[in-house]
């Protein structure tokens, strides 16, 4: 719950090839993380909820509140269109949730596909995707990514319902949140950093305060602190409550100057590299998921996630949780120039720990590396750190001859 303060919100993704995003987000900074003690704060404390911030997104249940315009506008629009058109199966769903409780579309009959979104889907689940998004059903648990609903008054406190801030500022929360999360942020970047904020501009569609107004109302009140990083065009931001750690970095930095210690396998959506374009300004890394990339035209792989090694991204890996065999299989590990992974002290170390934290995650018994002959002097170096005894299982690394040891 520390972390999800800290950083506002975690982005979900239902791809589960190494690990959902908001687990690995979790793992890499939590000693022992279980994706368990999420779905409890999800679904059985209800510290958690799901909501539409940066895109589907987990929050502490505390900032329900400020995301309540979000359903106010979602529920005006599917009531002047969908909730009339289909108002008979509207009613039939929500009276049988009221009579026996949290409904997946598997639960009801499938009726005639509707044009949904990016595609025609079934008009139950689109049916109850729209209550959803209106703030009249909330999600009462996954159970793998199929949804159970419920009615929200049954799933959240009367009292935190009746909380409902003013539209701007909800915005303002929700940007400031934003700025929170990253740490860093400008002024601009790919659109995607300010969804769920407000806009950049007033259309037809949209008359209320821009994402500059907002920005320029957090600064002037003192919440926002611009700043300039040497090298780097364009101001940038911080939370005026997280200045300490500005200096506390500083002096960090002077302390252990040449040193870095601790490897964490970065998720895809994790804050700290949403703004691709600053990863390339500040730390000249080049990151793209390359999930939605036709193979032909991938650099890296399908879910390869960058590698933090003290304050440097210096390479990426490809995990991958082979249930069926019980192994974290490392399908790829690509290092950025000038970066030898035996060369710099603490590494192999750190990166051993890094790998051993995701087997514990996944409950596999062993980890496996590429057997290339790229990768055999690290494999070499590795060994004595994979075959010790650490968790649950004992773990097993195969060596580029595959040879068990």
């Amino acid at each position: 719950m520390r972390v999800v303060e800290r950083l506002g919100s975690l982005q979900f993704d239902p791809l589960e090839v190494a690990g959902r995003n908001h687990d690995l987000v979790l793992l890499s900074r939590i000693a022992g993380y279980r994706r368990d003690w999420t779905d409890r704060l999800l679904y059985e404390e209800r510290r958690l909820f799901e909501a539409h911030n940066k895109g589907l997104s987990l929050l502490p249940v505390t900032e329900l509140p400020w995301f309540r315009h979000t359903w106010d506008r979602a529920r005006a629009r599917h009531e002047a269109e969908t909730f009339n058109d289909h108002a008979p199966l509207v009613e039939e769903l929500l009276g049988r949730i009221r009579a026996s409780g949290p409904l997946s579309s598997i639960d009801v009959g499938a009726r005639a596909a509707i044009d949904w979104y990016w595609r025609p889907t079934n008009q139950v689940r689109a049916i109850l995707e729209a209550l959803g998004e209106a703030g009249i059903l909330g999600l009462a648990r996954r159970q793998g990514n199929r949804r159970y609903y419920d009615l929200v008054e049954r799933l959240y406190p009367a009292d935190l319902l009746a909380v409902q801030p003013g539209e701007r500022e909800q915005r303002l929360h929700r940007l400031l949140s934003r700025y929170r999360a990253h740490g860093l942020l400008g002024r601009s970047g790919p659109a995607e950093l300010w969804h769920g904020t407000a806009p950049s501009a007033r259309s037809d569609t949209y008359a209320g305060p821009t994402r500059g107004e907002l920005l320029d109302e957090l600064v002037s009140t003192g919440l926002l602190v611009p700043v300039e990083i040497e090298g780097i065009r364009g101001e940038r931001f911080v939370v005026a409550g997280e200045l300490p750690l500005l200096a506390e970095a500083e002096a960090a930095g002077d302390a252990a100057e040449g040193t870095a210690t601790g490897v964490a396998f970065l998720a895809p959506l994790d804050p700290f590299a949403w703004d691709r374009d600053f990863l390339r300004a500040l730390y000249g890394f080049d990151y793209v998921w390359e999930v939605y990339v036709p193979e032909s035209r991938r650099r890296w792989g399908y879910y390869v996630l960058p590698i933090l090694f003290g304050d440097r991204l210096v390479g990426r890996i490809e995990p991958r949780i082979d249930r069926k065999a019980a192994a974290l299989r490392v399908l790829g590990l690509w290092w950025e120039p000038g970066f030898d992974p035996l060369a710099h002290e603490g590494f192999v170390e750190g990166f051993a720990e890094a790998l051993h934290a995701h087997r514990r995650f996944g409950d596999l018994e062993r980890v496996t590396l590429p057997g290339s002959a790229a990768h055999r002097q690290l494999a070499n170096a590795l060994r004595p750190h994979l075959t010790r005894r650490v968790g649950r299982y004992p773990p097993e690394i195969r060596d580029p001859q595959n040879r068990s040891t």
